[in-house]
Order: C-alpha cells, then structure tokens, then sequence
C-alpha cells in the first residue's frame, strides 16, 4: 500500500529512542523527510544514522521539548533544511511516578511543561504552514494512561488526559484546513521507558521488574506487551493520504487492556 508519504516533511519529537524511534524509522521507510529531536547528542546520532544507513533521509537536533525557546529553534532549523513540517508527532518522555501525596508543586509544573505545554508549543509552531498549504496530520503520543487511569501515574493521568483534550477540541478547529489531528494511546510496550517503569514499581513494592511485567501481561487479553513496530505502524497510517478522513480519534495500541466501550 503506498500511504503517499514520499518526500513529506516529518518531525518526530523524542524520536530517538522508544515508540519516537520506532514511528521515525517507519516514516522514512515510506519515504518521507524525517526530523528527530532528543534531549542527548549520541542517542539522536545513532537513529539518525540508522535511518540513513536504510536508505532513509533524516536529520536530528538537540532539542528539549519542555523549552519553548528549543520548540522555536527546531522547527526553524526543520524549515531552513527541508522546508514547512508536514507531519507532526508530538511526543516526550514520562514524567515522574508517584501518588498524589509524594508529588511536589516541582513535579507538577515539570509534567505540565514537559507533556502539555510542549504539545502547545510544538502546534503552534507548524500549524500556520499546514493551514496555509491545506494539508497537515498532527498525531500526539499520549498513554493508556489518559482513557483509564493506572495507579501510581498520577501525574500522568493527568497531563496525558489534557493532551487529549486539546487534541479533540484542535481537530474541529482545523478540519476545514485540510489538517487532521488525532491522538495515539500506546499501551504497555517494550520500550525503555516501560523497562525503567517496571523497575520503579518493583522497588516501591518490594517485588521484582519480571513480576511487574508480569502483572501488566496478565491484564492484557492479548498476553504479551505490544511492539513498538505495531504502535509505529499505526502512526504511518494515520499520516498518510489514506487517512484524509480519520480525525478528532483517540486510538489505544494496547492488545485490549482498556475495558471501556468508547
């Protein structure tokens, strides 16, 4: 299937390793231009370098998202290099665990910045171009975690659910546009960011990393933690021509863990 993404423009944020790693890879294998930021030099070098070495074409900046002055100084470098961003997929690291009672007022305004307030900024940098060329996609990552809430992800369930918020009241906005936005929702996935997860949850509850992914596995009617291949091939689809129709969705790449109807 040819999803029409030759020579598109893609920014992919934390997109040197985890689910941003896997969704970079993918869109360059489809042929589109992709843009990757991270927060460290030798990881961003490293996926770069994959793609290139696949045939792909990708550039990398040192870029925190949580910075607004970094968010304006990625996307300029993006637009001086290949032009306006086409496709967008915000994305970003977790923020800290914890239940309400340990969360600092640090935590809190950290999360914001880190997951919401980058998500602002990220859009409002490309969505000028978009508009005005009639054509954008703007996929956010959020988790599981913003449909039903997991316990100790606090912060999380939180954030997470605002992006969400902002994402389905932006797509009505701009759909006449020509610009899609919808919301991705992985689930438990073998990422780095799961393996430090569990490590976290074992040490507070005096229990092993093997026994928390465990747990999670056995929540899930599928039996296994996703790929980020799978969660990645989603996010392909869904920026591509063939998805001109699909917006304002929020979409779980879980293996059925959430029980909710809608």
């Amino acid at each position: 299937m040819d999803l029409g993404l030759r020579d598109r423009v893609a920014l992919v944020t934390a997109g040197s390793k985890g689910l941003g790693r896997a969704v970079a890879l993918e869109l360059a294998a489809e042929g589109a231009r992709v843009a990757i930021c991270a927060r460290g030099q030798a990881a961003l070098d490293k996926t770069v370098a994959e793609i290139v070495d696949a045939g792909g074409r990708a550039m990398g900046v040192v870029a925190d998202v949580s910075n607004p002055a970094d968010v304006t100084r990625l996307v300029d470098d993006v637009r001086k290099a290949w032009g306006p961003v086409d496709i967008l997929v915000t994305n970003s690291g977790g923020p800290r665990s914890g239940a309400f009672d340990v969360l600092t007022p640090e935590d809190w305004d950290q999360a914001a910045r880190l997951l919401l307030a980058s998500t602002v900024n990220l859009v409002r940098a490309v969505l000028p171009d978009m508009r005005g060329r009639k054509w954008g996609r703007i996929l956010n990552v959020t988790s599981i975690a913003a449909k039903q809430p997991v316990d100790g992800l606090m912060l999380s369930n939180s954030l997470r659910a605002a992006v969400m918020g902002l994402a389905r009241t932006l797509a009505n906005e701009v759909a006449a546009d020509g610009v899609t936005v919808n919301t991705l929702m992985p689930g438990y996935t073998r990422t780095e960011r799961v393996v430090d997860l569990a490590a976290q949850m074992a040490k507070s509850g005096g229990t092993t990393p093997e026994a928390v992914a465990g747990r999670w596995e056995a929540e899930i009617p599928m039996r296994r933690l996703g790929e980020p291949r799978e969660f990645a091939a989603l996010a392909a689809f869904l920026a591509s021509d063939r998805a001109s129709y699909i917006t304002a969705q929020s979409i779980a790449v879980d293996g059925g863990w959430i029980k909710g109807l809608c």
